[in-house]
């Protein structure tokens, strides 16, 4: 009997990735039908814009991704965590969250938006349901005077 190949991910933090690698990504995840792939700048502005991004690699493939936006001590946004769909079932998802947490201070809370099909991945984590959770599509307009 043939033993299993177990692949070797190295965990980065805020090792640069580029925006054609993480279009790749996302269309690779489930997560690129609910992001602006087709919109190069916005993807390049959401990399260079957040500030902690711990990215999984297979050698030279990024095979999974937590992007956040975070103040390390009360509040991390878990924007994006996406893992390709050949390497979802792994593990590489709960350790990008873990290895996520590990920068924060210990009253940090992980925060994110979950896709509905997601939604008993993350109770299964220990994540809480949060029912309050606004979202503006558009920013709103200033009257003027």
């Amino acid at each position: 009997m043939r033993e299993p190949t177990i692949m070797k991910i190295d965990y980065k933090i805020n090792h640069p990735v580029s925006a054609d690698q993480f279009i790749e990504l996302l269309n690779a995840s489930t997560l690129g039908q609910r992001r602006p792939v087709d919109d190069y700048d916005c993807i390049a502005g959401m990399l260079a814009n957040s500030n902690l991004i711990v990215s999984a690699w297979h050698g030279s493939q990024l095979v999974g991704i937590a992007r956040s936006v975070t103040d390390f001590h009360y509040a991390c946004y878990l924007s994006d965590l996406a893992v390709s769909a050949e390497h979802q079932r792994s593990g590489i998802g709960r350790q990008l969250q873990a290895v996520t947490q590990q920068q924060l201070g210990p009253k940090c809370k992980l925060i994110l938006i979950a896709a509905p099909a997601a939604n008993t991945y993350y109770e299964k984590l220990g994540y809480s349901h949060n029912p309050r959770c606004w979202v503006m599509d558009q920013p709103c307009g200033l009257e003027d005077g």
